[in-house]
């Protein structure tokens, strides 16, 4: 029979993925000999069968429950439901990975009645007791039967007030006799049935819930992110209960070996003397420093400050750790790698390599990648949004703290931006018409579009807070008012917040801070730099994105989205000349406008990145994006241009498409228009050679091709490119070389690399399409069916956030397979909004690309995700 439990210590650290985090550590504790209540493990594999088989548990995983039970009371001495010597365990959650605060925790389990007197007399202490008892009461009645602990908090009220005190503490045993009775009477009202009184029952129903809590809305949250698989599972851990409610020498207690805010060397945390666990936490008694209890027990004291130093060096990191004292014994309830913010990180990092504790590559695995987004971007002020309420919700779409004025339009935020005013901007959606008021506002909310939106992609290249797929508000440009949900209206400069790391929306200002990088940083991604073999670059489509990136690391640009140039207010007029000609020699005529500020633009690019490979991607949206739609906004425009309304709109008409991202874009517009291919080579590798004969830095351009589905759409476009290319190089009397490559973003492309492997010397994997035309979702409509997809275990994480490594994965890991069996030395690259994701980072890494390139300020987080990915890959984690 498959064993699915096991006792203390019958485990060790190692076996985390069968015995969870908590019950690994609770084995690991026991086998080092430090004092830890016995107990028992209920594996991860009886939570995911307990799923298996409908949510129950099945008979023989519930008789070697009572087998090990029985073990636990041998060991003990106690035996559960004896009143004689009555055993009370714990029953707490455990995953494998660390879920503070997620899942589900039953204290003082095996209380009844009889047993509640049989402890008063055994202690002689009733108040502790009945203090044990109204407590289990209280929490088995929320975590197993659903009703909420709050509705018991009126009880105590009532009886607190009678007595006219305030703490809970001061309630004697008579005051914990009525609570029970007002409990159970409560229970009973609710429930239809009496508290249940059987202990082994207790027990089942226990281990039953914490199952269940592994289900809950806020763990299915914590678990989409942090990339935690739903099937991992929780296992139980039974612990035999000490208590720390048993009077003035007893106590419980939270504490880690450093300062998880800063990092500082020293014990941190706190204590409460005649309390239980949850009273640490639950804000009803001030706690005292742990530094206190050198003075109300120095003995315990010192023996706590041993058994921390011994669990630091033992797990070579920052402990956080649970204990409890009874009459005047310390027992280790809990150890676990403690969480800290992102400085403190850094500096417990570092200073455990400099106190010869770990290795820098042990280092590099002790700092959470995302964590560096905190030291990146602006953040409220902690104090003030703790006091703060948020009025809405949406997608975390680019990390960052923003307050300012509300702002409809673009122009308008770019004019408020003038006059000194702070804006945020709130849109329906963006298009890439508002690049200009994108880029000066604090902030940006839309009420449409995902985590790979205009909004979001943009927001997160210019490192500017986003929160996106606001669903309820409506925004009124016209009337220029946002109404939320609950009928709040915000009208043009009104202020609201956003927290672009949650997604939270607050109405008025909250104070906000910059991030400071600290001295740890530099150092701590040099050894990230020295471990990894995964090359970073950035997407970058100005000057700005490309000075920004570099400073941050980057080794490149793996994407210039050209494009973005077009519809700068100078040139787009030129960009629509072109789209309305009528013949080769017009649209030539309005390209010969556009060449020189693309060619100026390449070049403060290629400056800008000191000669590191760039890589330029040819105009990839369709055309009507440049145009109007509206009949009013045809007629300006119209005039402006000098035509008639009539030939206008019929050119709008004539590029309509029902489905325009399946339509003539990318490679589709250079077969149409190789005119277009020609200029975009002419700027690109004219701006090349200006740069290399007036600065000296050798460039080596790599153009990439769109959208490329049939090789032959690659031969095609490709003569064009070499032919103007060949000639500009020829004249410049340069021995310069270039390269022409394609993105990887439909299935087809995928499958048939080997052939696109003739034509193109490098692949760019363009995952936010590739993922798109694989599911068949549209990225920014997506949103609306996601969270009924989590729901409902169809999906475990969005796959426009993270890749989808058995899907589009395949498709990767088969077109670079290919890729390389045609040409062995293809360089291999990926440059969707993957590229600064944690585990498409890794799978990259793992697959043999060369390189990812994501956003400047996800450059950091990259680096770090590469240099663990290798770590892992070398077993020296």
């Amino acid at each position: 029979m498959k064993k699915y439990v096991y006792m203390f210590p019958e485990g060790n650290g190692k076996m985390r993925e069968l015995l969870g985090g908590k019950g690994a550590n609770l084995a690991e504790m026991t086998g080092l000999g430090m004092p830890v209540p016995q107990g028992f493990t209920i594996t991860t594999e009886a939570c995911t069968r307990y799923y298996e088989d409908g949510k129950t548990i099945y008979p023989d995983i519930q008789d070697q429950i009572l087998l090990y039970l029985d073990q636990l009371e041998k060991i003990t001495g106690k035996t559960l439901g004896d009143p004689e010597k009555p055993l009370l365990v714990s029953v707490r959650s455990g995953a494998r990975a660390s879920m503070p605060g997620m899942m589900d925790t039953i204290l003082n389990l095996g209380m009844n009645d009889e047993i509640c007197e049989a402890v008063a007399k055994l202690t002689n202490n009733p108040r502790f007791a009945r203090d044990s008892y109204r407590r289990f009461i209280q929490m088995f009645s929320d975590v197993v039967m659903e009703l909420p602990k709050s509705s018991f908090e009126q009880f105590i009220d009532q009886v607190k007030d009678k007595k006219g005190v305030k703490m809970d503490n001061e309630l004697d045993a008579d005051d914990m006799s009525e609570l029970i009775v007002l409990f159970k009477d409560h229970y009973k009202k609710s429930l239809g049935e009496d508290f249940p009184q059987d202990p082994k029952k207790q027990l089942m129903e226990a281990v039953r819930a914490v199952f269940r809590s592994w289900d809950n809305p806020r763990a299915n949250t914590y678990r989409r992110m942090n990339d935690i698989p739903h099937s991992w599972g929780t296992a139980v851990n039974v612990q035999s209960m000490v208590f720390g409610n048993m009077g003035e020498t007893s106590g419980t207690g939270v504490a880690f070996t450093r300062n998880p805010a800063t990092g500082e060397k020293k014990l941190y945390g706190e204590f409460l003397m005649n309390a239980q666990g949850e009273d640490v936490v639950a804000g009803i008694r001030t706690p005292q420093p742990i530094s206190a209890l050198a003075d109300t027990m120095p003995e315990v004291y010192q023996q706590f400050v041993d058994i921390s130093s011994r669990l630091e060096k033992h797990y070579g990191d920052m402990q956080d750790m649970e204990f409890t004292i009874e009459n005047g014994k310390l027992y280790m309830l809990q150890t676990r790698n403690g969480k800290r913010t992102a400085q403190a990180a850094l500096k417990v990092a570092v200073d455990l390599v400099d106190e010869g504790v770990c290795t820098k590559e042990q280092a590099v695995m002790k700092v959470e990648a995302k964590q560096l987004d905190a030291l990146l971007h602006p953040t409220f002020d902690p104090a003030a949004l703790k006091a703060a309420t948020p009025i809405t919700t949406g997608l975390p779409a680019s990390p960052g703290a923003a307050c300012g004025a509300v702002y409809f339009t673009a122009d308008d935020a770019a004019k408020a931006h003038k006059t000194g005013i702070k804006a945020v901007l709130v849109r329906q959606e963006t298009s890439p018409e508002d690049i200009d008021g994108m880029a000066v506002s604090e902030g940006i909310m839309t009420a449409r579009g995902g985590m790979t939106s205009h909004a979001a992609v943009v927001a997160r290249g210019m490192g500017t807070c986003c929160v996106a797929g606001v669903n309820g508000i409506k925004v009124s440009e016209e009337d220029k008012t946002l109404t939320f949900a609950d009928g709040t209206v915000v009208h043009e400069g009104d202020v609201i917040s956003l927290d672009g790391s949650t997604g939270n929306v607050y109405l008025g200002a909250i104070a906000t801070q910059e991030a400071e990088l600290t001295g740890d940083f530099g150092r701590f991604m040099g050894w990230a730099d020295e471990i990894r073999t995964l090359h970073v670059r950035t997407n970058g489509d100005t000057p700005r994105d490309a000075t920004q990136a570099r400073k941050f690391g980057a080794e490149g640009i793996g994407l210039c989205r050209t494009e973005h140039m077009f519809f700068e207010p100078a040139r787009i007029k030129a960009v629509r000349e072109m789209i309305i000609s009528d013949t080769l020699e017009q649209r030539k005529a309005a390209l010969a406008k556009i060449l020189p500020m693309q060619r100026g633009d390449f070049e403060a690019i290629y400056r800008a990145m000191g000669g590191l490979p760039v890589t330029i991607r040819l105009l990839d949206p369709p055309l009507h994006e440049f145009l109007p739609h509206e009949d009013d906004e045809i007629k300006e425009l119209a005039d402006e241009m000098g035509v008639t309304f009539e030939k206008l709109k019929g050119k709008v008409e004539s590029l309509h498409e029902f489905n325009p991202m399946l339509g003539t874009r990318g490679c589709r517009l250079d077969v149409l228009y190789p005119e277009i291919a020609e200029m975009q080579t002419e700027a690109i590798v004219s701006a090349a050679i200006n740069v290399w004969k007036e600065d000296g830095l050798h460039i080596m351009p790599e153009i990439m091709v769109p959208l490329v589905s049939e090789v032959n759409e690659l031969r095609f476009v490709k003569k064009v490119i070499k032919a103007k290319a060949d000639e500009l190089i020829e004249q410049s009397g340069l021995k310069m070389k270039y390269m022409v490559g394609t993105m990887i973003e439909t299935p087809r492309a995928a499958v048939t690399a080997g052939d696109v492997a003739k034509e193109a010397e490098f692949f760019s994997f363009g995952t936010n399409d590739l993922t798109q035309m694989t599911y068949g979702f549209s990225r920014d409509d997506v949103g609306r069916i996601l969270e009924t997809y989590f729901d409902k275990k169809i999906l475990e994480s969005d796959p426009f956030a993270r890749l989808d490594q058995n899907g589009v994965g395949r498709l990767i890991r088969f077109a670079v397979a290919e890729g390389k069996r045609t040409r062995p030395d293809i360089k291999l690259g990926i440059c969707g909004e993957h590229g600064g994701d944690l585990s498409s980072v890794e799978f990259c890494h793992n697959v043999g690309l060369n390189y990812v390139s994501c956003s400047p300020f996800r450059v950091p987080i990259a680096r770090l995700a590469a240099a663990q990915a290798r770590v892992k890959e070398l077993g020296l984690a």
